[in-house]
């Protein structure tokens, strides 16, 4: 399975993070489209299938010390198949 780059899960995180509060607080249907459009992304990046999955291991993830998060030397973000 593909990861997503600890900080592209960082941000996803926490754009999710605020437009949850923003939700909470307005409502509006376009905060609430944004939030979804984010939660399928952090979904997507995750392997899982459900925002509260996704949330849980994206903050694993990122609670990893970088050194077991890093690629070992010499692997390719593009290496053949």
């Amino acid at each position: 399975m593909l990861l997503a780059h600890p900080a592209v899960l960082k941000d996803l995180v926490e754009h999710y993070e605020t437009l949850y509060a923003l939700h909470a607080e307005k409502g509006s249907p376009q905060v609430r489209q944004r939030m979804e459009d984010v939660a399928y992304t952090l979904c997507v990046s995750t392997g899982t299938r459900d925002v509260d999955a996704a949330l849980i291991a994206a903050r694993r993830r990122l609670a990893r010390p970088a050194a077991g998060r890093a690629r070992p030397e010499g692997e390719s973000l593009f290496a053949a198949s």
